[in-house]
């Protein structure tokens, strides 16, 4: 059994929570044949091969030195390309906590000094999940250095702007919320802004509107759970808002430019793709 075909609430990444494994060995069990929901963080450092990966049905070119971070609940896809190999790290959400706020997930290009020190980092935890199988004083090793790799990732070049002022805050009431309301003044009356501040701020920050924003956060886990689940149409509708199925396919369709049911039937590369 695959490291990702746990059945949820098991100890997926293992005794410490932390554990490694290979593309190669990942794709044998044919993960790249279809997109699946995350349950523990995925850390993928490219070590041969060219090809791509996609994270949120965004496709994600990948050389020697690329690094990926998929969080939680993200939809992933793995390339098959030939040649294309990776050191994967994954670890329960309860494997480390002293991460620095802001740092979860995300796609770097490393070179230089930062790619040796990632390399370094992740090959000696590669070693010691190995050596280690055991103990109180092993498994708070393994944390460790889990955390400390972590921490050469949060001081790389961030890849794109976080934002500041409103949205932040409001990201993160968008992802506490999304499912219950898309309305852009109850968020702003939660928040204590006006609507024309989110708005801006969201301008600035991603080029889009609160309103889009909001509408492209329902929108994303509508594809994650079209695209990686057997949830029938009408359920995931009603899990985000929408006690009509006409009402969600048409936001759907406005959102997609597709019903619910064709951008399922576009993914499913094998039937029957399941939650990982």
């Amino acid at each position: 059994m695959s490291l990702f075909d746990q059945s949820p609430g098991s100890d997926i990444a293992g005794w410490a929570g932390v554990s490694t494994i290979t593309l190669r060995e990942m794709l044998v069990d044919g993960w790249f044949r279809s997109a699946r929901l995350l349950r523990q963080h995925m850390l993928m450092l490219v070590t041969v091969g060219h090809g791509h990966h996609e994270i949120d049905f965004r496709a994600l070119a990948c050389r020697p030195g690329t690094l990926l971070w998929a969080t939680p609940g993200q939809a992933v896809r793995l390339g098959g390309q030939p040649g294309l190999d990776a050191i994967v790290v994954c670890w329960d959400p309860s494997a480390v906590t002293d991460v620095p706020a802001g740092l979860c997930g995300g796609y770097w290009q490393l070179a230089g000094e930062d790619e040796d020190a990632v390399i370094n980092e992740v090959s000696q935890l590669v070693v010691d999940c190995q050596r280690h199988s055991s103990g109180t004083l092993a498994a708070e090793l393994l944390r460790h250095q889990l955390t400390v790799l972590l921490l050469r990732i949060a001081l790389l070049p961030a890849g794109e702007p976080a934002g500041d002022g409103a949205y932040q805050p409001f990201r993160a009431a968008v992802e506490e919320h999304y499912a219950r309301t898309r309305r852009v003044e109850e968020y702003a009356e939660r928040m204590g802004y006006s609507v024309r501040t989110i708005t801006r701020a969201c301008l600035a920050a991603t080029g889009r509107s609160a309103k889009q924003v909001i509408d492209d956060r329902v929108t994303l886990e509508a594809k994650r759970l079209l695209a990686a689940t057997d949830t029938p149409i009408a359920d995931i509708g009603r899990m985000l808002g929408f006690p009509e199925p006409t009402n969600f396919g048409r936001f759907f369709y406005r959102e997609v430019g597709t019903s619910p049911g064709a951008f399922r039937a576009g993914q499913r590369t094998v039937p029957g793709a399941r939650s990982a």
